[in-house]
């Protein structure tokens, strides 16, 4: 006999075995950290992922600010100078102005821009001077090793050669050199041009800086390989000289170099503007 109690009970029993409960929410289920409080640990853990995103934006915030201030406050470094030199038959001419620049500012007027590396070669200096100084007076040092353990004076092609190695392992470092290197050996005249960029080449005229163009303009109208001494003297001297009237960056003395078989001699030391108002005078007098 079957009471209603009865078969409640057969059903209840029968539902709970067919119900699986872990295949139902063993997928879905929650897992939480083995920890006596595991919701007060998950929040403390986006709390702090929290506070690391507010310091990480703050920094940013800072530093662009940092980088926008540096920006406003620092003098730009632009650089400017005019440096020449050129072979002819008797030898090679060199010429430089003498100041320097940092900006709008003029550093300096009384900048050596000709560095000795033997008493038969010269280095000019055009970009940053304290890594043209630096490396020039590196090279000489080289050299004068050189013929010491050699008995005989580096050529000029040699010694361009090893500046150029040089600059070419600081390549883009942030050097800015552009330099020329000039002399006699037993070759006759040497002129090579070098960068820190890893250039090396070797021409019978170059001008380098931000006067440049002005030099060139000069040069190109007087230059020839037959120039006498004086010739090539006063042309170098004309062509600084223009440059310094037309770059502002340009400016100083008008230092001249002459380099034969004999070695490198220092030849004028003239102020850059006496020496436009001597020219001028003498180009009044032809008219």
């Amino acid at each position: 006999m079957f009471t209603l109690g009865s078969v409640l009970d057969n059903d209840f029993k029968s539902t709970i075995e067919d119900f699986s409960f872990e295949t139902e929410f063993s997928t879905n289920q929650l897992m939480l950290p083995n920890i006596e409080k595991p919701f007060e640990f998950a929040q403390s853990i986006i709390g702090l992922e929290k506070d690391l995103q507010e310091n990480e934006n703050q920094l940013m915030f800072h530093q662009q600010n940092k980088e926008e201030r540096k920006e406003r406050a620092l003098i730009k470094g632009y650089k400017g100078t005019t440096t020449l030199a050129f072979i002819y038959e008797k030898g090679t001419v060199v010429a430089v102005d003498s100041r320097a620049t940092s900006g709008q500012y003029i550093a300096s007027q009384s900048v050596q821009k000709v560095v000795p590396v033997n008493e038969y070669m010269l280095g000019t200096l055009a970009g940053g001077a304290a890594d043209c100084q630096f490396f020039l007076a590196h090279l000489g040092r080289i050299c004068n090793l050189y013929e010491l353990r050699n008995n005989e004076k580096i050529s000029v092609a040699a010694a361009s050669k090893l500046l150029n190695n040089i600059l070419y392992s600081y390549r883009n470092y942030g050097l800015s050199v552009g330099s020329m290197i000039c002399g006699y050996d037993t070759r006759g005249p040497q002129l090579y041009y070098i960068d820190s960029d890893g250039s090396r080449l070797k021409n019978s005229l170059f001008s380098v800086g931000s006067g440049s163009p002005f030099a060139y303009g000069v040069l190109d109208a007087g230059y020839r390989w037959d120039l006498s001494k004086e010739e090539a003297l006063d042309l170098g001297r004309r062509a600084i000289c223009a440059a310094t009237f037309k770059d502002s960056y340009s400016g100083g003395t008008v230092k001249v170099y002459h380099i034969d078989e004999n070695g490198w001699v220092k030849i004028s030391d003239d102020d850059a503007s006496e020496l436009w108002y001597r020219y001028e005078e003498k180009e009044k007098k032809k008219k």
